[in-house]
């Protein structure tokens, strides 16, 4: 009486019942992989030709061998019957196998999906950080503009290294004239000679 009280406690409504009858259990998989392999199998030229070879030895044994030996005569029914179970199993054998190729192909074509997704996200990242640096690069100084620059400094320093030269050899022509007693404003004077102040040296 416990017994009852204590199995129906545990019995649960919302539950089904565990059926009493254990069914043999198989892997999926490995079944999944074995109907592939017959239906790749079935799907060769050899097999056709082996079918082909075994049908027509059966015709050939059962039509000319001697009665006494011929184990399925015409009709054939008995090569009728082995043709019906092949072709009864082999039907559901390709159509698993075509389901298996076809959640393979759909499992590819998302991870396809996914990688396109994800080469399209990069591609246009890419495209902002390149056209943000041509932005940046437009407030930038380029090469080109930094050698124009120097190339324009170097000329303004010679010029302004042959112009101090000019100015220190007129000022010693200056200095001889002196030393010599001649007025230094007798000479004529040129556009140097602005860079000289009134009383005779140069400005600063």
């Amino acid at each position: 009486m416990a017994r009852m009280v204590e199995r129906r406690r545990t019995e649960r409504l919302d539950q089904p019942r565990e059926s009493r009858v254990k069914l043999p259990r198989f892997d999926p998989e490995a079944f999944g992989r074995w109907s592939e392999g017959i239906a790749r199998g079935m799907g060769t030229a050899n097999f056709i030709v082996y079918m082909t070879v075994v049908i027509a030895a059966w015709f050939l044994w059962n039509t000319l061998a001697p009665p006494h030996l011929r184990f399925d005569p015409y009709t054939f029914t008995f090569l009728t019957l082995i043709l019906s179970l092949q072709a009864s199993y082999a039907a559901p054998l390709i159509l698993l196998a075509q389901n298996r190729q076809a959640d393979r192909d759909r499992v590819a074509l998302e991870e396809d999906r996914r990688r396109a997704t994800m080469q399209k996200a990069d591609t246009e990242y890419l495209a902002r950080e390149i056209a943000a640096l041509r932005v940046a690069m437009g407030e930038v100084a380029t090469r080109d503009f930094l050698r124009s620059e120097l190339a324009r400094l170097a000329e303004e320093l010679d010029e302004a290294a042959h112009r101090r030269q000019r100015l220190e050899r007129r000022q010693q022509k200056r200095t001889s004239h002196r030393s010599a007693g001649s007025d230094p404003l007798d000479e004529p004077r040129d556009d140097l000679d602005g860079d000289y102040a009134r009383d005779g040296r140069p400005e600063g």
